[in-house]
């Protein structure tokens, strides 16, 4: 008798994560009227490379897309909503809300990488939770969005899922520099320092240890070492507030 289960575990893995779309255009608030737009922006070019589908049907595109609606959107937030602020204050804060571990960190609130279809190689090597995947996906969303319904829904999705907590993301976007200030006004003296890196040049991992008066007290990872010492600060910071 004839199994009606696809073949392979991977065949049965898309098939999985196609049902898993559903899920995620309800946890998001949006249905899209093109469904392929969707695919598409969970598409990582690892996939269409091994299945050899149409390389243009991978995120990228609508990665570039989404940016510079996020880059419009959130600067026109920060514009209304901060009329105090000098242009260099809203650049800066602008920078530190939609660069690559921020946008990582709200694709990690909304589950993003058990949506993806990912090539088995990448699948294997923990693609679903690389930042620099998960961060793209986040754009290429937003730019999925914006040629489904418009500027208006784009913008919608960025003001709940980028824009929204501000004060919360703020403590991690910005922990170096609190936890810094911190200690500087403690009269303590804060340093970091390289444990490990791993990994191929282009996909490096950076793990680093924060120390506090030559103490240690936390450690962070990181595709960079800058990303790696921002965990690490985070780490101390939510420990400080418990």
């Amino acid at each position: 008798m004839k199994s009606p289960f696809p073949k392979g575990l991977f065949e049965w893995g898309l098939i999985m994560i196609a049902a898993l779309s559903n899920k995620l255009e309800e946890k998001i608030g949006y249905e899209f009227k093109n469904k392929e737009l969707l695919k598409q922006a969970l598409t990582h070019s690892s996939f269409t490379n091994e299945q050899k589908i149409n390389k243009q049907r991978n995120y990228e595109r609508l990665e570039f897309l989404g940016d510079a609606v996020l880059e419009l959107a959130s600067s026109k937030f920060f514009f209304l909503n901060h009329p105090d602020m000098s242009e260099g204050e809203m650049t800066k804060l602008r920078s530190s809300m939609v660069c690559e571990p921020a946008l990582a960190f709200c694709a990690r609130d909304l589950g993003l990488g058990e949506y993806l279809y990912l090539g088995k190689g990448e699948e294997a090597t923990g693609g679903r939770k690389r930042d620099s995947i998960t961060s793209d996906v986040m754009e290429a969303l937003i730019g999925a969005i914006y040629l489904d319904s418009g500027v208006e829904e784009a913008e919608k999705f960025i003001l709940k899922f980028i824009l929204s907590d501000l004060e919360s993301k703020q403590l991690f976007y910005d922990s170096k520099t609190i936890l810094q200030e911190k200690v500087q006004k403690n009269g303590q003296v804060l340093r970091y320092e390289l444990l490990e890196e791993t990994g191929p040049d282009h996909d490096k991992q950076f793990t680093v240890e924060a120390y506090i008066d030559d103490k240690p007290v936390s450690r962070g990872s990181g595709r960079t070492k800058k990303a790696a010492e921002q965990q690490a600060a985070y780490a101390v910071l939510i420990e400080w507030e418990k």
